[in-house]
């Protein structure tokens, strides 16, 4: 049985269905936050509804995702060990606080000065010695086997600033963000959650790109979890050429509609027309003007195969809160267990 791994953003905690919560296999809480070297996440409100999931399926691991895009403290914490430690321990008493099962560390990025957050050349070195102080630290905090997981930025830009053949030894699985490939930075249409690349693509990035440059980097493939988007990316002012795939716009690819508004406004309705790549195994939607990359069942069919055919641990997605139809979570679950191959599956 492969994992499904979920990303509940704190506000939607409340709103996991109990068939949700039987189909998920780790629900990753987004987030807890870095306030002056000490982990945060001050939520007391939320221990009902934890407890409550927890009774709905008493085999779910609850974990408590650090960081997340633009959050700041990451490079500072891991400086020194006693700041490394410091962090460490309070998370872990955030973890036994709240009953969780582990934490997961979501830097965004190692040696990268981005939205507004501190980076350092050091942070190659610190980020290994970070997670082997959380391991120390999760394992030494008592009665159960405490997870500590990564979610990873989905190419050689974070491969090449981490050490993660020797990161990976402190992990118990490894989650790759792929989504967000293309978009937010890049003017040029394309998929921002492909499994594969289209030849055509001058930003050639694809699930399997990623899976292939972090097994080369040492991880092993059966601690790989690939990532699935819940939400799309749009690019405006796009030429009425090729249905708008691959073409340079008047923006870059902000976020798009959630996948419950994809599905009531724009798949097939409102002058939205949905397309195929069948190179990418990816769809997209035109208007004549509005391009939209984002993930349907046909695609995530094709990433739960994919996880079979490469021997992968599971598959996460990017958020709870964009598919309030409630109906992905479940359907995947079902994917995933009636597909031969995975993890044991026969």
């Amino acid at each position: 049985m492969g994992k499904l791994i979920g990303y509940v953003g704190t506000r939607d905690l409340n709103e996991v269905t109990a068939e949700d919560s039987k189909s998920l296999d780790v629900i990753n809480i987004a987030f807890g936050r870095i306030n002056q070297g000490v982990a945060e996440w001050n939520h007391p409100e939320c221990k009902a509804v934890l407890s409550r999931i927890k009774s709905q399926n008493p085999d779910i691991k609850i974990i408590l995702s650090m960081g997340g895009w633009g959050a700041a403290g990451f490079s500072e914490a891991a400086m020194t060990r006693e700041k490394r430690i410091r962090f460490a321990a309070s998370a872990v008493e955030l973890v036994r606080e709240y009953n969780m099962d582990g934490i997961d560390i979501d830097w965004e990025y190692p040696c990268y000065r981005v939205a507004g957050i501190d980076g350092s050349e050091k942070d190659k070195e610190n980020f290994t010695l970070l997670l082997e102080d959380f391991r120390r630290g999760l394992d030494g905090a008592g009665h159960k086997d405490y997870l500590l997981t990564i979610a990873a930025g989905g190419g050689e830009y974070f491969t090449a600033c981490t050490d993660m053949k020797n990161a990976q030894k402190y992990l118990n699985y490894v989650q790759l963000m792929t989504y967000d490939l293309k978009g937010g930075f890049q003017n040029f249409t394309g998929h921002h959650t492909s499994l594969y690349s289209n030849k055509r693509d001058l930003f050639p990035a694809s699930t399997d790109r990623a899976v292939e440059c972090f097994i080369q980097a040492g991880v092993p493939k059966e601690k790989l979890v690939i990532g699935a988007a819940f939400y799309s990316r749009q690019w405006k002012g796009v030429p009425d050429i090729e249905h708008g795939l691959h073409q340079m716009a008047a923006t870059t690819g902000g976020y798009g509609p959630a996948y419950h508004s994809l599905l009531e406004n724009y798949i097939d309705r409102n002058g939205y027309v949905r397309y195929w790549d069948e190179e990418a195994k990816a769809p997209y939607l035109f208007n004549g003007d509005t391009f939209i990359s984002y993930d349907d069942r046909e695609s995530l069919k094709g990433k739960v195969e994919y996880v079979k055919e490469k021997g992968l641990l599971g598959l996460m997605y990017w958020e709870y809160g964009c598919d309030n139809s409630h109906t992905l979570t479940g359907w995947l679950r079902k994917q995933i267990d009636k597909t031969p191959g995975i993890n044991g599956n026969s």
